[in-house]
């Protein structure tokens, strides 16, 4: 009985008795325990993760240790929705923000299979087809580790995908050195060594062919000034038949403020445009919600064709899944980021790093996961894409 009293009252020292990084290690594992939506249907086995990095943890003596712990961490939830919002030097960056290359693993190869306009990669010259045959004159294999879920060895093509983007968008500090196999030759690319084109407007826009109407929003879904941007476009655009918006280069994602401005101007009654649900763990239910669309200002009546790719995440995904909802779009691109989920902000209180995960399941109105979702006219890469877009205006609207 006296050891007990004894240890009884050395609890509260041995509890404070932790470093900021044990605690911050314990509250980390516990939000994401209490607030993931996503466990379920990825598979995550979050318990064992706390038994693989706990130790390391209990190492930890400097803010970079812990951060990396907590990078890799995250690479267990496998998923571009998930991160930090700080970083290191030597941190890997964000997908599919920072990522400018689509490489899939085909037939026991690594080949490149779309490329993100203007950016490093499609500038040093890669090619779509192209086999990889390693990165920074490392095994590709090898590399892959790093970023796979270490909680379980039976690693599904989702995992995979994600470490090879993970891999192939590289570290800040180390500039990317991509070796491919080319006619027979093995030949050296070097995509840092370019600087991205993309704009820097954060709408574009252009007349086609008299009578079709094209606007590109370049990642800013985030941007409440789009909103009075997309107006005026889209009222100067209001004769015209056919209207094509480019959600191409949407990586970041965006708010629903300006989704639902946009998504407002295309339709004349109130409709719905997405599903959330949510897990009350506490009381063991789930609890879910339809999310709508107002009309706003004159309603734009011409035929709709949205273009989506690899870099269309997030809200960018959440705007393509409402067209289509609506059943006021064509869907043209390739499968989208696959970004799961409503993200939430949380902040550790010893360290005041902030992160973000999912904590909202989010579907197409027909009950289809959004990360599931596939474009009605389904591409290979952003070629590919525009080339079915010309083929549904020739057809369709009589335009070349």
């Amino acid at each position: 009985m006296k050891k007990l009293i004894i240890l009884l009252c050395l609890l509260p020292y041995l509890t404070s008795g932790q470093t900021k990084y044990q605690k911050d290690f314990d509250e980390f594992w516990t939000i994401v325990n209490e607030n993931y939506a996503y466990f379920q249907e990825q598979g995550i086995d979050w318990i064992k993760v706390k038994e693989i990095y706990k130790p390391s943890a209990d190492t930890i003596t400097n803010y970079d240790q812990f951060v990396r712990l907590l990078e890799n961490m995250l690479n267990e939830l496998y998923n571009g929705h998930s991160s930090l919002n700080t970083n290191l030097e030597t941190s890997n960056r964000l997908i599919p923000t920072g990522s400018d290359i689509f490489i899939e693993r085909i037939n026991n190869k690594y080949i490149i299979t779309d490329l993100r306009k203007g950016f490093g990669a499609e500038q040093c010259g890669l090619k779509v087809g192209m086999e990889v045959l390693n990165f920074n004159d490392k095994e590709i294999e090898e590399q892959l580790n790093q970023f796979l879920p270490r909680y379980t060895n039976n690693h599904n093509p989702r995992m995979f995908n994600y470490a090879i983007s993970m891999l192939f968008a590289g570290t800040h500090d180390k500039p990317r050195k991509i070796k491919i196999l080319e006619n027979g030759f093995q030949k050296d690319y070097f995509p840092d060594n370019f600087k991205s084109e993309n704009n820097n407007e954060i709408i574009e826009d252009r007349i086609i062919n008299y009578n079709t109407g094209y606007i590109k929003i370049n990642n800013s879904l985030g941007d409440n000034n789009l909103i009075f941007e997309f107006d005026k476009i889209l009222d100067s655009l209001m004769t015209t038949s056919n209207l094509i918006i480019d959600l191409t280069e949407t990586p970041s994602g965006g708010n629903t403020t300006v989704a639902r401005a946009i998504m407002g101007r295309f339709i004349d009654k109130k409709m719905p445009y997405q599903e959330h649900e949510v897990d009350e763990i506490e009381f063991e239910f789930k609890q879910s919600w339809v999310e709508y669309v107002i009309p706003r200002k004159t309603t734009y009546n011409g035929k709709v064709i949205i273009m989506v790719g690899h870099w269309t995440g997030s809200m960018g995904e959440g705007i393509a899944i409402g067209f289509v909802g609506m059943n006021r779009a064509t869907i043209v691109g390739t499968e989208m980021a696959g970004l799961i989920g409503a993200i939430n902000k949380f902040t550790l209180t010893e360290t005041k790093i902030s992160f973000q995960i999912p904590t909202e399941r989010l579907y197409h109105i027909n009950g289809t996961a959004r990360e599931d979702y596939k474009p009605e006219i389904l591409t290979e890469n952003s070629e590919q894409t525009w080339e079915q877009v010309k083929k549904i205006l020739a057809n369709s609207y009589n335009v070349k």
